[in-house]
Order: C-alpha cells, then structure tokens, then sequence
C-alpha cells in the first residue's frame, strides 16, 4: 500500500477533533454509531486542549502563585522574591496537556472511536479527501464540521515577524520580553497578559474600543480593570494601531488616539483582537451548505442545509466557548441517533480566566437595557464576606438581575477569585426557571464566597 492511497467508509465522520468533535464522536459512539475522526494533528483536543484554552489555563495557575506569593506579607508571611525557571514553566505546562491528550486518546480507543490524521475537505455531501496522512479517502453516511477557529490577522498592519505573535504563539513561552505590547483588550488579550506580567514582562494594553473587556458588565469588569492599572505598564483604550515595523531586535508601532502610549517600541507584539471560523479551504461549495459571515448556518438541531451534514461550535457562530461546543456535539450525536432533542440553552456561563476572574450567565445588565428587558437589580460587594475578609480579596462583587414582577432570575455575574467555580449555580437557577426565593432558601455553606449568592438572592426575596 502506498502512503495516502488508503480509503474507509464509516457510518459518522467527525471532521476536527477539538471538545465539539470528541465529544460528539464519544457520545454517538456510546449510541452504538460507527464514529470516526479525521483532525489535522492526528491527536484529539483541538485548539483548546492543544494551544488554547488548557495551557493558557496552566500558565494562569503559575501567575496566581507568582501574585500569592507576592502579597504574601500582608498576611504576615514573607517569601524571597520569585525565581522563574522558563524551561522548567514550559515543561509543566507539556506535561498538563499530553497528559490530557493521553486519556482522551485511551477514550477513543475504549469507545471504538477511529482517530485519522489529516486535512479533509469535502468532494460531495458522501465524501471527503484528507492530504497529509495514510488515508486518503473517506465515505460517510453523516458527518458533522467541527473545525474550530483560528486568530484574526490584523491585514495591513500586522507583520509576519516573530516577535509578533498570536494568542498560540504566546503559550509558546519563548522567552519572557522586557517590554511586550497587548493588542485587545478582551478575555485572551487580558489573561495572557496577567500570564506575561507576573512572569516580569512590563506589559502594554491596547483597545480601540473605550473599555475593557467589551461586552462584559461594566460593574463585573471594574474590579479586574483597577487590578490591571497597577500590574500592566499602561492600558490605552480608544487606541488602535495604524502600523507596525521591524526596528533591531524590537518592533515599532504606531497608534491613533488620545490615549495612545508613549512608548513605541517593543521586544515582542501579542495580537490578540478575536477569532475567525475555519470554514475556508474544506470544500463547503461542493455540498448544500450555506455560509453567512463565515458561519455555517445551522438549526436548533445543528443541521446544516445539506441533510447528511451537521456543525458544532466555533463554526456555527458566537459565543466560540469550549463548553458550548460540547453541548452543541451531544445534540447532534442525539438527534443522529434519531432523538427528538435540541440545542436550546437558556443560558450559556461566560468566564474570564483573569485575576480577578469574572463569570457571568443569563442577560446582563447592558443587553437587557438594549432589548427593552425589564428587570431589577441587586448586587453586593465582598468586604461583608467572611471568607473574601479572610483571604484579602474583598475586591469582589456578586450581582444578580431579577424580573421586577415574578422575581424569576434573569442573570447572575461575579468578580473575584475563582467565581468560574461557582457560576455554575447561576446556570442551573435560570435553566430551572428559579425564583430569588428558591436561591435564598438553598443552604450555602459558610464561609464561603458562595454564600454571597444566597446573600444576593435574600436582599430580593427579603
């Protein structure tokens, strides 16, 4: 046999083997369908598990013992001062992810889920081509697009350097830069950041739009953004770059704004402005499927256009989270299966890995205003939590949005250390209808920071 002439026909094809594609693979294989996986790397975990959302997650829990560490004396406890061991930060980080990757291949292998490697673009809605493995051809009775997304490159202004990075290149690790220059102010720009800053890089943020973390509440980014003026060099908002070029060993660039740093040059660029879908290049023109905005368009059921094909995840349309992604991928495999079922969420949590963390579900408070919502709002600062007195974090802040008249909960955000834990709770009491009532009478265990959710819920119901 020669190397890429192989072809296989299987009854579920799975293109993309990140959260969406595993998930949706293990879970139509535990329905008893014949599930294969065809994903570039030829390992499952995608993006997220690979160069996104679990390294970056590693390298957050080091800058959280780097900033323990450091405002250790406040509690009376004093440590020499950090000695960061590059090699030794990149090697733990290694470990986490093929350690991961290793029990999900074991998955795999004990569901009888194949994993193929390649690139496959479709020839028809019953085939596909896959370059850049030992199987060239695969034949399908379904398949479902779980291809993930990809950084944005600013066209025009971003230089092909590489000391300028997307948000993979950063978790690279390379070095760590005197001076590094954050272009986006969003949850990726703003963790790797945190990651950069603790690490001893002086770290510069631009925005062009007038605030942090844009979409967020304002009152849940307040806390994180008064955190940052003191860790970052400078945070510029309303302030875009207009260029950029090598200069030496460090890059040049230029902005428009009146917020605008001074200092133009820097030892490594981030650009970290969003995400596009990977829906070029894999042979959507050669099926029925309809593309909008570089979305694949999809029902409640994830059914494309095309009858044997479906999409999942970052794909299909924002938010691009792992965990809707997931969700997505067991709908799909259900109604594969021939279930009656749908994805129709009536929340989807949101969490910002920084430090302070935030975590919100259920409408904010801008968006309800900006569809006509009605509501009520209470809220409630940490410095009453017993145990945010305890640990010193009394930065932070629980709020929950209610309807003025059934006191059913419309929305619940925190700020402050670890909340990604407890929004959880926040999702369950608007998937179940919950009113304040139903949240103050749950019993929260003291002292915890959760018990400011009942506290929150007591203050509506009271």
């Amino acid at each position: 046999m020669v190397v890429g002439e192989f072809s296989q026909e299987t009854d579920l094809l799975v293109i993309g083997g990140g959260p969406g594609g595993y998930s949706a693979a293990f879970r139509a294989a535990k329905l008893g369908i014949q599930t294969t996986i065809v994903d570039d790397s030829g390992l499952l975990g995608g993006v997220c598990l690979q160069r996104g959302c679990i390294p970056s997650k590693t390298l957050l829990s080091v800058a959280e013992m780097v900033s323990m560490a450091e405002h250790a004396s406040g509690f009376g406890v004093t440590f020499s001062k950090p000695k960061i061991d590059i090699d030794g930060v990149r090697q733990w980080e290694t470990s986490v992810i093929e350690k991961l990757i290793k029990g999900l291949s074991s998955a795999a292998k004990h569901l009888g889920v194949e994993v193929i490697k390649g690139r496959a673009a479709f020839e028809d809605s019953k085939n596909v081509n896959i370059t850049g493995g030992d199987v060239s051809r695969v034949k399908f009775r379904k398949a479902i697009i779980a291809t993930g997304s990809r950084p944005v490159f600013l066209k025009g202004i971003q230089i092909d350097h590489p000391r300028v990075m997307d948000s993979t290149g950063a978790l690279k690790l390379e070095d760590i830069p005197k001076r590094l220059l954050v272009l986006g102010g969003g949850y990726i720009g703003l963790e790797l950041g945190q990651v950069y800053a603790s690490l001893g890089s002086k770290v510069t943020v631009v925005e062009m739009m007038d605030t942090l973390l844009p979409g967020c509440d304002a009152d849940l980014a307040k806390p994180l953004a008064k955190r940052l003026a003191n860790q970052f060099d400078a945070i510029a908002l309303s302030t875009k770059v207009t260029g950029m070029k090598e200069s030496g060993k460090t890059i040049d660039v230029q902005f428009d704004g009146v917020n605008a740093p001074k200092d133009t040059k820097f030892d490594r660029v981030l650009v970290a402005v969003g995400r596009r879908p990977n829906t070029e290049d894999i042979g959507l023109d050669k099926t029925r499927i309809q593309v909008d905005g570089g979305f694949i368009q999809v029902d409640a059921q994830m059914r494309t256009a095309d009858p044997k094909i479906y999409a999942i995840g970052d794909v299909v349309g924002n938010p691009m989270l792992a965990h809707k992604a997931v969700h997505e991928g067991h709908v799909c495999a259900d109604v594969i299966a021939g279930k009656d079922v749908l994805f129709e969420r009536r929340t989807i949590p949101a969490v910002v890995f920084t430090d302070p963390e935030i975590a919100w579900c259920g409408i904010t408070e801008s968006e309800a205003k900006e569809q006509g919502v009605a509501y009520k709002m209470k809220k409630m600062q940490w410095l009453a939590s017993g145990r945010a007195v305890a640990i010193g974090r009394t930065e932070g802040l629980t709020k929950i949005l209610f309807d003025p008249e059934t006191e059913r909960i419309l929305g619940i955000g925190m700020t402050g250390p670890h909340v990604g834990e407890m929004i959880a709770e926040g999702c369950l009491a608007i998937e179940m209808g919950a009113v304040a009532t139903d949240l103050a009478e749950t019993i929260h265990p003291h002292p915890t920071l959760s018990e400011t959710i009942g506290d929150v819920a007591d203050m509506i119901a009271s």
